[in-house]
């Protein structure tokens, strides 16, 4: 009987919540659209040296070969980057007895980033419930 009440109580702030973030996204569009053009002209003029001419759909598709192919390429170089990291981190393991409360520290509160990242993934995986997969 305890487990619906919590379970009623938790789809009721649920609830609650979706309905205050509603709110805030109406909020949100009425405010696009009174000054939407301003700030996107505005973004626009902030940025015109990143804007390639013409500023057409054909160079809008070179442009996304470029990076795609550009990323692809960079690979290599990428993965030897990962392997450096993978020998630092060898190296730190095998002269563990010199490392530093602070390195120790800032592994620590990685591995528990790891760990609440998973959890959350876990969480997401089962429809945002805690206790358990809907059957």
């Amino acid at each position: 009987m305890v487990h619906w009440q919590t379970k009623r109580t938790f789809l009721g702030l649920m609830a609650s919540k979706i309905q205050q973030l509603q709110s805030k996204a109406c909020q949100a569009s009425q405010f696009l659209s009174k000054h939407g053009t301003t700030y996107y002209k505005q973004l626009l003029e902030q940025n015109k040296q990143y804007i390639v001419e013409p500023p057409t759909v054909e160079k809008c598709n070179e442009l996304s070969k470029q990076l795609l192919y550009t990323r692809l390429a960079s690979i290599p170089g990428r993965c030897e980057s990962f392997w450096k990291e993978v020998d630092s981190v060898k190296h730190m393991w095998r002269n563990r007895k010199e490392l530093k409360v602070e390195d120790a520290g800032i592994a620590a509160l990685f591995g528990l980033e790891c760990f609440a990242w998973y959890c959350a993934g876990e969480i997401v995986g089962r429809g945002f419930t805690f206790t358990g997969y809907y059957v």
